[in-house]
């Protein structure tokens, strides 16, 4: 009779705290629903060509403060089209600007909001965002990267073109043969002509200052220059005037240089020739870039799953808990440090490290055959065990609507768990079931959390609520931060006193 009774309150204990559950979530999503459908907010649309990194329930920001979320992302045409729920006392005007930026260390992509001056109407309730800051992506990246390319190759084929051919090649030895002769004969006449050309303004200014009496001498002295110089062009005269054949032939001299340097030259040219001909034909390495658009293809592709690859990676914030928890039966203290990986608004992996008072129970059945006659010759031994140690936690959580829904190794044995929210997220009701085996039934643990300072969480509720000699109380408190608050006081890290 006792028997059945316990079992009629044990399973009484269980109905009343499912109906309790059960309210307690009706309440919450009432809460949230109410929260979202009472005017404190309203909707915006704006266009992006490239959505990369922003999914929907993620912030959007003005001066890096959260103003509203985005509601949804949708294809329109060939562009995305976004859905901002914005808070109702945020005011946004025609010239406002949309644009996407990083807010974490990881590289998290938000949508930042400009909202524009005053001077201009207020964007209306289904109203649009029209200005769009877009930023360089991978893809125009890489097309102008094949654009550069196939102007190279155009510049080949003129080079080619011009100097690859007897003609072109003789063309340019003339002219550069030309330019020589030209640029020695200016250099020589200058530099044998110098002292006389400084005599010959010195004595123009003696005209100037002294007058007709030495006009004619002047003219006798330019007469003399101008004869020398006349003898240094002309080859016939060389015998007359020996300084003149020197001239001559140090001028004959640099003009056989030229023609060596020209004949160097040309054969220089054949091999450019040759090489961009090569080039041209798609060989070598430099002539498969330019060619071969399989090659540029699969660079293409390589660069565009790097990129998808890092921009996971990138998006992924980082949130970091310390929880202490006082348990009043068992007077100890419950230790937990909680990291989780959030690659996205609905979605993250939970890691803990648990240091439990009550530690880690075992419970072993044993079977023994007895041969001695003074004992049973069969009886079966349950041995509990308990253990002082670390418990780990991984779980895989995906959030819908007000409901966080988790499924894993909870403190070192499977386990599964749903959290409610409310309040914009600064209430939370956490239900975990786990520690199948370590009892008879398994540990039911329900627990309040209440943000009532950024950051700072209180705690309570209750353990193990299915094995009535564990159940415990208890009571405590929560720090948890993410990698935004890492980066504010990174700045002060580097600070030495």
């Amino acid at each position: 009779m006792a028997r059945g009774l316990q079992s009629l309150t044990q399973g009484a204990k269980v109905a009343i705290f499912v109906i309790v559950l059960v309210a307690a979530g009706v309440f919450a999503f009432r809460m949230v629903t109410k929260t979202a459908n009472a005017g404190g907010s309203y909707t915006v649309y704006t266009h992006l060509k490239d959505a990369t990194g922003l999914v929907p329930k993620s912030r959007i920001k003005i001066a890096g403060i959260g103003i509203g979320y985005i509601e949804s992302i949708t294809l329109d045409g060939a562009e995305a089209r976004v859905a901002l729920k914005v808070d109702k006392g945020v005011v946004l005007h025609d010239n406002a600007t949309a644009a996407k930026r990083m807010s974490s260390l990881l590289g998290e992509q938000v949508l930042v909001i400009s909202p524009g001056t005053p001077e201009f109407t207020p964007i209306p309730d289904q109203g649009w965002i029209k200005n769009v800051a877009e930023g360089a992506s991978t893809d125009k990246i890489m097309e102008d990267l094949a654009e550069i390319a196939e102007n190279v190759k155009k510049v080949s084929k003129q080079a080619a073109g011009a100097f690859g051919t007897d003609e072109g090649g003789k063309q340019m030895k003339d002219i550069l043969k030309n330019l020589a002769e030209v640029s020695k004969e200016i250099n020589e006449t200058v530099k044998d002509n110098r002292k006389s050309v400084t005599e010959t303004i010195k004595n123009i200014e003696n005209i100037t200052m002294k007058g007709a009496p030495r006009v004619d001498a002047i003219l006798a002295n330019v007469q003399s220059v101008t004869g020398d110089f006349k003898d240094l062009l002309e080859a016939d005269r060389t015998k007359i005037n020996p300084k003149a054949d020197t001239g001559i032939k140090a001028m004959r001299e640099t003009v056989d240089h030229v023609r060596d340097a020209s004949v160097k030259l040309e054969s220089t040219l054949k091999h450019a020739d040759n090489v961009i001909a090569r080039i041209d034909a798609g060989e070598g390495t430099l002539g498969r870039l330019t060619t071969d658009k399989t090659l540029i293809t699969d660079v293409e592709g390589i660069a565009s799953d790097i990129h998808d690859f890092t921009s996971g990676i990138g998006r992924t914030q980082i949130i970091v808990g310390l929880r202490g928890e006082y348990f009043i039966k068992s007077n100890g203290v419950k230790s937990t440090v909680e990291i989780r990986l959030q690659p996205r608004e609905d979605k993250y992996y939970l890691v803990e490290v648990v240091n439990d008072p009550r530690g880690k129970t075992t419970i072993t059945q044993v079977d023994v055959n007895s041969t001695n006659p003074n004992n049973v010759p069969f009886y079966r031994e349950t041995r509990t065990e308990t253990t002082n140690g670390f418990r780990f936690t991984f779980m895989f959580a995906r959030r819908l609507g007000p409901a966080t829904f988790l499924f894993g190794i909870r403190e070192s044995s499977g386990g599964v768990g749903m959290n409610l929210h409310a309040f914009d997220d600064r209430l939370e009701l956490q239900s975990d079931l786990f520690g199948f085996g370590e009892n008879v039934r398994p540990r039911w643990r329900e627990r309040f959390q209440y943000e009532f300072v950024k950051r700072i969480w209180v705690v309570a509720g209750v353990d193990d609520l299915l094995n009535s000699d564990r159940t415990d109380y208890f009571v405590g408190a929560q720090l948890r931060f993410s990698d935004e608050d890492l980066k504010a006081i990174l700045p002060f890290a580097s600070i030495r006193p």
